[in-house]
């Protein structure tokens, strides 16, 4: 009977044992899954973070660059047009589209990074000079039948040169913020 109780007793030591092997070697396994689950999760989480970062930048910058056009567009008219430098006394529609520019900057420099934000301020710059030469030169005395494009041809062509030379730089700052892979 000694026999019985020992080979009982051996094999109830071996099935318990067995048992804590097992339940030890799952816990382990299924910590090792959750924690590369909380990795994955992680992963996705910061990749979202970051694709709807590098859209909220890209609407930004193209809000922007939107308003920068419509500012442009109104500033072309005032060289263009005959009698459309005159300087009128307040808000026209050239100052409110640049107002419209200093909003869609806002954004910028809200998403930034700094490089961009500075780029963008280069533009604004520009077109505030731009703007406030155009109300300087339609003051000058001249044939108002003539536009301010015919009377300061070089001024004119200058301004379109800064224009496109601030509007590329900050293309160029902006094109990396938005695209990870360009």
């Amino acid at each position: 009977m000694q026999d019985t109780v020992a080979v009982a007793l051996i094999t109830s030591l071996s099935t318990l044992t067995a048992s804590a092997l097992a339940g030890l070697i799952a816990a382990r396994s299924t910590r090792r899954q959750l924690a590369h689950q909380l990795t994955v999760t992680r992963e996705e989480r910061a990749d979202r973070a970051a694709a709807r970062r590098e859209e909220l930048r890209r609407d930004a910058y193209v809000g922007f660059l939107g308003a920068c056009d419509a500012a442009y567009r109104r500033l072309d008219r005032r060289w263009i047009e005959p009698g459309a430098g005159a300087v009128t006394p307040g808000y026209d529609e050239a100052y409110a589209a640049m107002r419209a520019v200093d909003e869609a900057y806002n954004l910028v420099l809200l998403q930034g990074p700094a490089d961009v934000a500075a780029a963008g301020r280069s533009v604004v710059a520009s077109l505030t000079t731009e703007y406030a030469e155009q109300r300087r030169l339609a003051d000058e005395p001249g044939d108002a039948a003539a536009s301010l494009r015919d009377r300061h041809r070089e001024r004119w062509l200058a301004a379109i040169e800064v224009r496109t030379n601030r509007r590329v730089a900050f293309v160029d700052a902006a094109r990396p913020a938005v695209d990870r892979e360009g």
